[in-house]
């Protein structure tokens, strides 16, 4: 249950104001009732980091880290290079690009390890985020490019974790792993983000991937960060890489492993949304970016959490040759009983009150998903003739939509649910 105190108070005035008195009491309802998830910081065995250090992989790539830096406090900067120090995979580079007026601080801590594999770069001004990393991003030499934040840090098998998407997968261009939250002390870790495997409609709605992200170093020379996009540099960038990987199946990898640790602070984003608002305006002109250049007609609007967005396509099936069919829940008494399925046919949210948000908001996101019971569901129609043929053979919807969802999975198409249509039963 999360806690009443001033912080909460204000989050939830201020919810009010953007969303209305209903809104408001339903964000505070599932605030107050739904327990957080059990967690525990993931433990490694030394046995288990002995065997990484001794794994070979193909030509032992180089990986560059790039860190933009500003103003950065100092024990939050030494953690950082330390998370790096200890790496089982060794073969990496620390790329420092610090932008603050006085370079003596880091300069000195950064320095002071002595290491061959940490570059310090003083930039004479603060250009802000996006060409601060493209600075650091022109002395980056690595097969592999990862991004690491300033005040933050990483588990010591990071690394090799990531790699280990590239090694085994030779389609792979782009791999993210999990991540969570640690008090500004570094002690207490907290609020873990468990993600999905790449879905185009969810990063759509919000940057789900986030921290840690790896890319090919090719592919991110050629994209960039655009300073038009600060403060969602990182959204417009695996935009932008989604953009022409969607289609290439395995190119964008998920690394089911908490990898990364976002400290929270005063200044921070993780701590407090409402310190960079205009981040999330970014974000909205990101996601409105991509659809323009993909040529698809949809309007791009803020939802009613900070830093998600709701995409609403003027005609889906026109603009989405990927899309198979659409559709919503089934709700009995105020709740989700049907809907969005899983490979097993479990449903997606079950029980779930209708207004609630679900993790991570989740369940107020449009998000492909891997079938939709037949009840709610609205088909291409190319594949209309096909549909009935299923429904002829069986009265159960549910079994409907799951043989449905083979025949999509077979055509490579995507099956989008909205949170927003629902259907009582």
């Amino acid at each position: 249950m999360a806690p009443i105190n001033l912080h909460n108070l204000k989050k939830a005035y201020r919810y009010c104001k953007k969303n209305g008195v209903i809104a408001a009491f339903d964000a505070c309802r599932e605030r107050l009732t739904v327990k957080p998830l059990p967690y525990e910081k993931r433990m490694v065995s030394e046995e288990e980091l002995q065997r990484q250090r001794e794994a070979l992989f193909s030509g032992t790539p180089l990986v560059s880290v790039l860190v933009p830096a500003y103003c950065t406090d100092p024990s939050y900067f030494d953690a950082m290079i330390r998370s790096l120090l200890v790496q089982t995979y060794e073969n990496w580079e620390l790329i420092i690009a610090d932008a603050s007026p006085d370079e003596a601080p880091l300069r000195t801590i950064a320095y002071g390890f002595a290491d061959k594999r940490i570059h310090y770069y003083h930039l004479e001004n603060n250009a802000g985020i996006s060409e601060n990393t493209n600075r650091a991003l022109e002395q980056a030499s690595g097969r592999y490019i990862a991004l690491l934040d300033h005040d933050d840090f990483l588990e010591p098998d990071a690394l090799y974790h990531m790699l280990m998407v590239f090694e085994t997968n030779p389609k792979a261009q782009v791999a993210y792993s999990d991540e969570d939250k640690v008090s500004g002390d570094g002690l207490r870790f907290y609020e873990p983000h468990y993600k999905l495997k790449f879905n185009l409609d969810l990063i759509l709605s919000n940057n789900y991937i986030c921290h840690f992200l790896m890319m090919e170093a090719g592919l991110m020379k050629r994209l960039g960060f655009r300073a038009a996009y600060d403060g969602a540099q990182d959204h417009d960038l695996i935009l932008r890489a989604a953009g022409t990987l969607f289609r290439s199946k395995g190119a964008i990898v998920h690394v089911p492993e908490v990898l990364y640790h976002w400290r929270c602070h005063e200044s921070s984003t993780a701590e407090n949304p409402e310190s960079k608002r205009y981040a999330y305006e970014a974000g909205l002109c990101a996601v409105r970016d991509l659809i323009r250049k993909m040529g698809w007609k949809a309007t791009v609007q803020h939802s009613k959490h900070l830093g998600f967005f709701d995409v609403t396509f003027e005609n889906i099936f026109r603009d989405r040759k990927d899309i198979a069919a659409y559709g919503g829940s089934l709700v009995r008494g105020g709740r989700i009983a049907g809907g969005a399925l899983d490979e097993n046919g479990n449903v997606l949210y079950q029980g779930l009150p209708v207004r609630f948000s679900g993790y991570m908001n989740r369940a107020s996101l449009k998000q492909d998903v891997y079938a939709i019971d037949a009840a709610c569901l609205v088909v291409r129609p190319e594949l209309a003739d096909f549909f009935h043929a299923i429904m002829e053979k069986t009265d159960d919807t549910k079994e409907a939509g799951l043989l449905f969802a083979k025949e999509v999975q077979k055509r490579g198409l995507l099956l989008l649910w909205d949170p927003a249509m629902t259907k009582r039963i």
